[in-house]
């Protein structure tokens, strides 16, 4: 994979093909820029989207998804300094974006002319946690990869990512079963950029369909998730970038950030609920030096990734 966005997505799906770029990741920006001006529609948006389209069918995918450092800048820093902990060789991971249902699939209302929802923040979300865990962790990292929710080989991965589950997820009884068989198996479930009573409801709504009987609870300090990896005395809001240039860190009602899971009959978290942040933006956009103020978001959103990871793959 070529993680510095030059050539393709650089995530494929489980056929070895790009995942979408062209087209679909013009969506998806101009999907962002919506989302920006959510609650404030006004002319203005509207032309910003627009600009925003044209310059994509002008300069590329690959510079509008932001998915590495831009040429003639500096990488982006390392977080930690030291070598890696030795206590984490020998363990594999890659980024699992899953391509679920959604609601408004196959409908009138279908989102996919903006960028599917399961797809935002990608490409650059994925690669640069990627890039994150390969040089701070001793952990063998593989290239991001995209899996339906309704393939076989989503048990071949111990951590899957869902982004956007409390607004867009649809879950079938067949991905319900699907997601229950592997989460007792072991395995661990992440979502993100989930804001507000509405969208909690939904993904309530969701998870119930995979556990009706397991309750879903806060995990606060003094959690070991809290410092398998970076000792982290709280669980940060990270804001979405629309919110950031907005002058706040929440979105939607959603203004107290909470770390939320269901465990297994031994205490395990099987899935990590990412409430009221928006850790997707904060890692997607770490390698921006438009946003400077943005940049202590950034990491806090990869402190919190690679400690649920890192739990993930170590309980």
């Amino acid at each position: 994979m070529n993680v510095s966005g030059d050539q393709g997505s650089g995530i494929r799906d489980q056929g070895g093909r790009d995942a979408p770029t062209g087209v679909l990741t013009v969506r998806a920006i101009a999907a962002r820029v919506a989302r920006w001006r959510a609650g404030a529609v006004r002319t203005s948006s509207w032309l910003a989207l627009l600009s925003l389209i044209a310059a994509a069918l002008l300069v590329g995918p690959r510079v509008l998804a932001l998915a590495g450092p831009q040429e003639g800048l500096p990488p982006a820093p390392r977080l930690v300094q030291g070598p890696p902990d030795p206590r984490f060789a020998d363990i594999e991971w890659r980024f699992v974006r899953v391509r679920y249902h959604y609601r408004t699939q196959n409908s009138r209302f279908n989102l996919s002319d903006f960028g599917e929802p399961w797809y935002i923040d990608a490409p650059a979300a994925d690669q640069n946690l990627t890039r994150r865990m390969r040089s701070l962790t001793s952990v063998r990292v593989a290239d991001p990869v995209i899996v339906p929710i309704d393939d076989p080989n989503l048990f071949l991965y111990p951590w899957i990512y869902f982004v956007e589950a409390g607004q867009n997820l649809n879950l079938t009884d067949r991905d319900a079963a699907t997601l229950r068989e592997y989460l007792l198996r072991g395995g661990t479930m992440t979502t993100d950029d989930s804001h507000g009573p509405y969208e909690w409801q939904n993904l309530e709504a969701q998870l119930r369909k995979v556990f009706p009987d397991r309750p879903i609870v806060e995990l606060k300090p003094p959690h070991p998730v809290f410092t398998c990896f970076y000792t982290l005395d709280r669980y940060p809001q990270v804001p979405g970038l629309g919110s950031f240039l907005a002058g706040r860190t929440w979105e939607k009602g959603g203004v107290e950030p909470h770390l939320r899971t269901i465990l297994d009959d031994n205490q395990r978290p099987m899935v990590f609920i990412n409430f009221n942040t928006d850790m997707g933006d904060g890692v997607e956009w770490s390698n921006s030096q438009e946003y400077p103020g943005y940049v202590k978001h950034s990491a806090d959103a990869y402190r919190v990734y690679i400690n649920e990871i890192m739990y993930a793959l170590t309980h």
